[in-house]
């Protein structure tokens, strides 16, 4: 079984952030420039929230509230889930399909070290299932 750990030996460590009083807007920006589909908002370094293209939608679009002049503190989401580092891929999918949620922060003593994406999760699957294949296959033709 594939830890987070080694998701991240693959993925990379790379966690893009918002402040919590930068405005919507920033984080837009930034998520747009790093190609992403959400933000880990921090106070002090530690895990305050996270901000995504769903609380953008639902927060600011349909309330028809302006990005520029709404902080991310005000619409993020404030309760995050998320995972350590030794715990399995099928934990990821497991938290993320039970909560509808489609990123979690990796998080090892109380700091954030990485970010999984349901398509990393996927990704890690559909690889660990090719291999298993690959395994069975040149088991049976005596390989």
């Amino acid at each position: 079984m594939t830890t987070v750990n080694q998701m991240l030996k693959r993925k990379g460590h790379s966690v893009w952030s918002a402040a919590l009083n930068a405005s919507v807007y920033e984080a837009l920006e930034t998520m747009a420039e790093k190609h992403v589909g959400a933000l880990v908002v921090l106070r002090d370094g530690k895990l305050a929230g996270i901000f995504s293209e769903r609380d953008y939608a639902r927060k600011i679009i349909l309330k028809e509230k302006s990005s520029k002049d709404t902080r991310v503190h005000e619409i993020m989401t404030q309760k995050v889930y998320y995972v350590k580092l030794d715990q399995t891929v099928e934990d990821c999918m497991a938290l993320m399909t039970e909560k509808r949620i489609r990123h979690l922060p990796v998080v090892d003593d109380d700091q954030v070290v990485g970010l999984i994406s349901i398509g990393d999760v996927v990704k890690s699957i559909i690889s660990e299932q090719k291999f298993m294949i690959e395994q069975l296959e040149q088991y049976i033709s005596g390989r």
